[in-house]
C-alpha cells in the first residue's frame, strides 16, 4: 500500500516529531510509515484522516496485488 502521507506532512511545514506527537505515536511510525515499511492500524488510518481533513482513500492507496 502506498500513501501520500509524507506530501501531505510537508505541505503543512511539519517534521515527523510534530506529527507524530498529535497522533500520539512515536516518530518512527511516522517514518516507516512514509517509507512504505508499516501500514497503519485503522485507528491510525481514522486519526490521520481527522487530522488532515482527507477520505483515508486520498492518503493511502491500495493497489491489488495481480497473481
Amino acid at each position: 500500500m502506498k500513501n501520500r502521507l509524507e506530501e501531505l506532512r510537508k505541505a503543512r511545514g511539519l517534521r515527523q516529531e510534530e506529527l507524530a506527537e498529535a497522533l500520539e505515536v512515536s516518530r518512527q511510525t511516522i517514518g516507516s510509515l512514509e517509507n512504505g515499511r508499516y501500514n497503519p492500524s485503522i485507528l491510525l488510518a481514522f486519526k490521520l484522516s481527522r487530522y488532515f481533513g482527507l477520505p483515508i482513500e486520498e492518503i493511502f492507496i491500495y493497489e491489488e496485488e495481480l497473481s
